[in-house]
């Protein structure tokens, strides 16, 4: 049995994480604050004794002296809001939990000589000038926009990686994720997935921006989360910054007909002026998971969509 510790916990990708850590007998200690997260994504796990859930900011250094997490063998640093509309709207909490909170988990896993996983972003490269997106390209962020309390906050945040593997030797590995999506997205997440299935079921407006021809690839979150555990697993991945995320490239335009197909929506494709900074391509290059890890995507968008519209509608259905 390992001790693992997950900041996010109660986020999309820290309660998948959480209870596929604990159906294979993991001692799991999750922290979040709620911000973004929200507790009916753990409720299946409120009685499990394996689960041991602190409600918190790891900005504030006090956690570090908690009891619980004495032993912890292995931390996924997956808490910061991730969709343009939290993090827009609580920008200096975004920029504290990457920066100040990622530097108290180092910490943690330097005093506990634990292994760590810091998951980073594809907003790294900004609106990308070289396509398909290798970990070696430094990208093309503005400082000076609306995302840049996310993207900039996340790039500082693996500085910090760095120089605690580079100074310290902590066994710290970088996962750049993209797009990852499945039922487990909040409806009211504002992230592409959530929003086209949301109104398709609802026979709303299915919202584009711009005129749809930018691209996106989407990573089921089974697929994102088996590979940030190979992460954590395989020692080739110590102090590398590795693309996750599926290399399958669709124009939005695309994805918004493909959801109204596979609902059966009436829903209209209405088009909206384009965010400012919105990323114009965004594709992982993967050979770097698929050498060092073994990792590729398995399930493809129209099987991922299925699942997530059949999960949205009964939950639909579930609701008063």
């Amino acid at each position: 049995m390992t001790r693992i510790l997950i900041t996010g916990a109660a986020g999309f990708l820290g309660s998948h994480l959480a209870k596929a850590l604990v159906s294979e007998g993991h001692e799991v200690f999750g922290i979040d604050n709620f911000s973004t997260g929200k507790p009916d994504h753990l409720a299946a796990l409120a009685d499990c004794p394996d689960l041991t859930f602190i409600t918190g900011d790891i900005s504030d250094a006090r956690l570090l002296d908690l009891d619980e997490l004495k032993d912890v063998q292995e931390i996924y640093h997956l808490a910061s809001p991730a969709s343009p509309k939290f993090y827009q709207a609580h920008p200096f909490d975004t920029i504290s939990v990457n920066t100040n909170g990622t530097q108290n988990m180092l910490k943690l896993a330097l005093k506990n000589l634990a292994k760590l996983v810091y998951s980073s972003t594809s907003e790294a490269y900004g609106d990308p000038l070289v396509h398909p997106q290798h970990e070696g390209y430094r990208g093309n962020v503005n400082t000076w926009g609306p995302r840049a309390c996310y993207d900039e906050a996340k790039r500082l945040g693996e500085v910090y990686c760095f120089e605690y593997w580079r100074q310290f030797q902590v066994p710290v590995k970088v996962a750049r994720i993209f797009n990852t999506y499945s039922a487990g997205l909040r409806n009211d997440d504002g992230r592409v997935i959530s929003n086209f299935v949301t109104q398709a079921l609802e026979n709303q407006d299915i919202t584009v921006y711009g005129d749809g021809s930018q691209t996106r690839s989407f990573c089921y979150v089974d697929d994102t989360i088996r590979g940030l555990r190979l992460m954590m697993e395989s020692d080739r991945a110590t102090g590398e910054i590795i693309n996750i995320g599926n290399d399958k490239e669709y124009t939005i335009l695309q994805v918004a007909w493909l959801v109204k197909i596979l609902s059966a929506s009436k829903s209209k494709i209405t088009f909206h002026p384009l965010p400012q900074d919105d990323p114009i391509r965004r594709r992982p290059d993967i050979r770097k998971a698929k050498k060092l890890l073994g990792w590729e995507p398995e399930i493809h968008l129209e099987e991922g969509l299925r699942q997530t519209i059949a999960q949205y509608r009964q939950r639909k259905t579930r609701q008063p």
